[in-house]
């Protein structure tokens, strides 16, 4: 059965609740108005849950506007809606018996835009909400930035020291210039109808209307400044706009002139609405409090990733899963009983103890760092990432054990006699050494490559794992 978490959304206007698979799809959904009192929005919020509540939930993960301590799951202020003062996550672990993550709204929307919209495929990201006011959040190699606590609070940039007073103290932060209140601001001094959409901006400026471009331009502009500042400063592969108006703010940006720069990436909107911050939610309910780290020693057969990954265990105390040492009791057993062992066979078994890898895995206790010896090139990278995130496990990083080819065949060749019915004997090493010429880390996470040529003392090994940690 498929993973299922809640992903709890609040909003100023409403209060969003959903049961959500690990693939970001919606099972059920329940929404409800919010309020200025936190007494009646927590009352509300425990309503909503319950009502989309079922037996395979694994998590509930809350997106909380305003500034959030992650790792105390502390709201520590807020704006329209302020829990500051509210046990919010006690008081729901408590009442659902399940985990709770709590974490700002638009790093939960930003986890589910890396994983499955517009920031698939990249590793450092920055999400920019613009709506009523402006959010932000930020991922660096996959993982969001916390700074102190509360990084992220991209609408506080400033871009005009001289700009309009912000709820913040400061004056000319891109909220105050560029949030969907700035631009409601823009159309009235402009003398434009009261009411009117930023998509009817861009249509009437489509047809050379310059007073509707005039406005989107200083709408714009701010914003073009405060996402100068984040590329420069974070080099982002990709800055996603989301929230209510982050198609017609990415649309506005486009309008600008392009300006010739040394920092150059792309600004996209993002692709999952409304739905970003309930799925993201979710998804870091599956991942639990602290999520699961997956370190790979990865590698062909012989590349000495089995020494590496002991050695790795012996500095750290993590648990080491190697794929051979779950698969070959099976061998052992099944060979025993006189039933013939083929290669075909013996990849039937690797599958099966790769799953029960991951199995094991998912059974770990949140926060928990799980080496695995295994190479990991037999089988898809999709099918990794599926079982990774089945798994609970939020960060991954690999170690890629390598040498010469010639070398990893004769070790082979060496070992081949050694090895239990199933496994490929000596012919296979002129096999292997083709394979060992042609193939790459799985490249997931970060990549820590080791030549496995000459032992690693030690300090290499400590080295290691503060890289890994």
């Amino acid at each position: 059965m498929a993973p299922v978490a809640i992903g709890v959304d609040i909003g100023g206007t409403n209060l969003r609740a959903a049961r959500v698979a690990a693939d970001g799809t919606v099972l059920a959904r329940a929404r409800a108005a919010s309020d200025r009192d936190p007494a009646v929005v927590l009352a509300r919020l425990v309503s909503l849950i319950a009502e989309v509540d079922a037996p395979d939930v694994r998590g509930i993960g809350v997106g909380v506007p305003g500034r959030v301590d992650f790792a105390r799951r502390e709201v520590l202020g807020g704006g329209y809606v302020d829990l500051s003062r509210v046990p919010l996550a006690q008081t729901l672990e408590d009442r659902f018996a399940r985990p709770v993550v709590i974490d700002n709204d638009a790093s939960m929307a930003l986890v589910a835009e890396a994983a499955l919209g517009a920031g698939r495929g990249a590793r450092h990201l920055a999400l920019l909400t613009i709506g009523t006011g402006i959010g932000g959040g930020l991922m660096e190699d996959g993982r969001i930035v916390r700074g102190r606590a509360t990084a992220g609070q991209l609408g506080h940039i400033p871009v005009d020291p001289t700009g309009p007073p912000c709820l913040c103290g400061r004056r000319g932060c891109v909220e105050a210039m560029s949030s969907g209140t700035a631009l409601g601001g823009l159309i009235r001094a402009a003398g434009l109808p009261e009411g009117t959409t930023a998509a009817a901006l861009l249509d009437r400026a489509g047809a050379g209307d310059d007073r509707a471009r005039g406005v989107l331009t200083a709408w714009a502009f701010p914003l073009r400044r405060a996402t100068d500042a984040l590329v420069a400063a974070l080099d982002c592969s990709r800055v996603i706009l989301g929230g209510g108006l982050g198609r017609e703010a990415a649309a506005a940006l486009a309008l600008l002139p392009v300006e010739e720069s040394w920092y150059g990436t792309e600004i996209v909107a993002a692709e999952l609405g409304d739905d970003a911050g309930i799925i993201g939610a979710a998804l870091a309910g599956l991942a639990g409090r602290h999520g699961k780290r997956l370190v790979m020693v990865n590698g062909v057969p012989a590349s000495g990733k089995s020494g590496v990954a002991r050695g790795l265990s012996s500095v750290t105390g993590w648990p080491v899963l190697a794929l051979d040492a779950i698969k070959d009791p099976f061998l052992a057993e099944i060979g025993a009983g006189g039933i013939a062992i083929d290669r075909p066979f013996n990849r039937v078994l690797g599958r099966a103890s790769y799953r029960a890898i991951f199995a094991l895995i998912a059974a770990a206790p949140p926060g928990a760092t799980t080496i695995v010896d295994a190479w990991f090139g037999f089988q898809p990278r999709a099918l990794l990432e599926d079982l990774a995130a089945g798994a609970g496990v939020t960060a991954i990083a690999e170690v890629w054990c390598h040498a010469p080819p010639a070398t990893i065949a004769a070790r082979y060749r060496a070992r081949a006699a050694d090895r239990l019915p199933g496994h490929p004997g000596p012919e296979y090493a002129d096999e292997l050494e083709a394979l060992a010429a042609r193939v790459e880390p799985m490249q997931i996470g970060p990549v820590h490559a080791i030549d496995t040529t000459a032992p690693l003392s030690p300090d290499d090994l400590r080295a290691l794992a503060a890289a890994l940690a």
